[in-house]
């Protein structure tokens, strides 16, 4: 069997006998399973041709919940007159019958029958549950904005993998993705800049096109919709108080107007850490209450980002304004300040029924106790935190940004950051040694993130993203020993199949062999980092 992420345990009948996806194959979905129902229809039977009408009789597909098995949880049973899936909740349901998808072939994911439409699914039981509750995606759209259907593609994919958490990244200095009603010139203004720089900072090169796009409020809804009826979870990123300039540049007023002409500022082309940043006012408090009512109206997650990363401090120590603020606060100093405006929107965000989460950072000058961190300058900040009682998702730069590159010959794309090929993804670890049963338990997941500087296209975000997230969906998905335990030439063996699935769905992964010639992107600067430095 090539499932991937393993299942907790698998048997296989010692017999040949399957259950045939043919003409009489109807599904008996009990209450709660009608969407999972409707998803079969669409993907599978889509593939195959198949009705799959509702029924009882024939070869019956029957979907069940059963409340005594956890969340997300599922037994997928196949005999030869039936096979039946069942779950702790519809989620787990769904997560069953992504299995069936995979037991099918690679025919099954395709959009149209491109081969018999009698497929047989061999006899096996199958008893799985994921080892995390959060199984992220970081998917950045504001660096280089994705049209909703590459959303959509993503969602799907995801889904396949059995990740739960699509985090979408809305806002930066190079642009501001999503509709906000009453304040339309962040979109006007913000969602577009004029030219972009082709590789990072060092690179001399610039495609002079203008570039951008944004999300209207319906299509954020329906992106939430879609996620949601693949049980899903959408959360947004709205950068505070960093990486701002895209919003600076549409309201001069949110910038640091006593320390540089704020109005001069443009969305920002080119990469790296900006010191234009929001300056610490009630006008900007207010302003960004505005925005997250409007974001809270559209996302029902629980979690809402707000970035609290790379905040330089420069325009505050020259501001008047900024040192009024913290000698009215009583703060020690700017690192306080910031803290100051997370603790912020913190209270805010709890006083309307949600959670603040952002990047380590956060921690900076303590954190309030409902709010959660994405470790990902290692995992010192994620170990932090769990110790002091807050939720954590693990998600290291050294280990699992995708945009590092994969091998580090010459003729990877943009060569940036750590190399990190597939066993490396496939041996890491989300939950630190240093953390007691208790503290650990503070690890509610893990995530994958793709940043796109250099990612100009979805080819691009492929080649980088695949094969290493089916690795991490195991990671994050199975119960795997010690990273050194883990046995990877038994996953390389899952992975030979899962390829054909991936060729199926049109995901143009980097090929185990190396980049085809259309992969490569010659001439294009990065910044490769020799080796890697220890894990903190």
């Amino acid at each position: 069997m090539d499932l991937i992420p393993a299942p907790t345990h698998l048997h296989e009948a010692s017999d040949s006998a399957s259950f045939p996806l043919d003409d009489s194959t109807v599904i008996d979905a009990a209450p709660g399973t009608e969407g999972v129902a409707r998803w079969l229809r669409s993907a599978v039977g889509a593939a195959t041709g198949l009705a799959l009408a509702p029924g009882s009789d024939g070869h019956v597909i029957r979907l069940r919940t059963d409340s005594g098995l956890a969340a997300e949880s599922y037994r997928l049973t196949v005999s030869s007159p039936a096979l039946d899936i069942t779950g702790g909740d519809p989620a787990g349901v769904f997560w069953g019958a992504q299995t069936l998808r995979q037991l099918l072939g690679p025919q099954a994911f395709r959009r149209a029958p491109v081969g018999a439409a009698t497929l047989r699914v061999p006899c096996v039981a199958v008893e799985d549950a994921p080892r995390f509750r959060w199984r992220g995606f970081l998917l950045d759209v504001a660096r280089h904005f994705m049209p909703k259907d590459v959303v959509f593609r993503y969602i799907d994919l995801l889904a396949a993998h059995k990740l739960n958490v699509l985090h979408l990244h809305l806002t930066d200095d190079q642009g501001w993705r999503i509709e906000i009603k009453r304040y339309p010139r962040l979109t006007e203004v913000g969602a577009w800049r004029t030219r972009t720089k082709v590789g990072l900072r060092e690179s001399p090169l610039w495609d002079e096109r203008p570039h951008g796009g944004y999300y209207t409020q319906d299509d954020i809804r329906e992106i939430v919709a879609y996620a949601a009826e693949r049980h899903i979870s959408v959360v947004p990123e709205i950068d505070i108080p960093g990486h701002s300039q895209a919003a600076i540049a549409a309201y001069p007023e949110l910038g640091n107007r006593d320390v540089i002409d704020t109005t001069t500022l443009p969305v920002l082309t080119s990469w790296g850490v900006n010191p234009n940043v929001l300056s610490p006012t009630d006008t900007t408090l207010r302003f960004y209450e505005d925005v997250l009512t409007e974001v809270l109206a559209l996302f029902p997650a629980t979690f809402v980002h707000i970035g609290g990363d790379e905040c330089p401090k420069e325009q505050w120590r020259r501001s008047q304004t900024a040192q009024a603020r913290i000698k009215e606060l009583g703060l020690a100093d700017e690192d306080a300040l910031q803290s100051w405006f997370i603790r912020h929107f913190d209270r805010w965000l709890t006083d309307r029924g949600r959670r603040l989460i952002g990047w380590d950072e956060i921690l900076e000058g303590g954190l309030a106790p409902g709010a959660a961190v994405s470790s990902w300058r290692g995992y010192s900040g994620g170990i932090a935190a769990a110790q002091a009682g807050h939720d954590v998702v693990m998600c290291p730069e050294q280990q699992v940004y995708l945009d590092h590159r994969q091998h580090d010959g010459a003729d990877e794309p943009v060569p940036i950051g750590y190399v990190r090929t597939l066993e490396d993804v496939y041996r890491f670890e989300p939950v630190p040694p240093q953390l007691d049963d208790e503290q650990a338990r503070h690890v509610i997941g893990t995530q994958a993130n793709i940043w796109t500087e250099t990612l100009d296209s979805v080819r691009a975000v492929d080649y980088l993203v695949f094969p290493r997230l089916a690795a991490f969906a195991e990671v994050a998905w199975s119960r795997l020993p010690a990273p050194e335990l883990r046995d990877y030439p038994d996953f390389a063996a899952r992975m030979a199949g899962h390829y054909a699935r991936l060729d199926a769905l049109g995901v143009e992964y980097r090929p185990p062999a190396g980049p085809y010639p259309w992969q490569r992107r010659p001439g294009v600067i990065g910044r490769p980092i020799e080796g890697a430095p220890p894990i903190v």
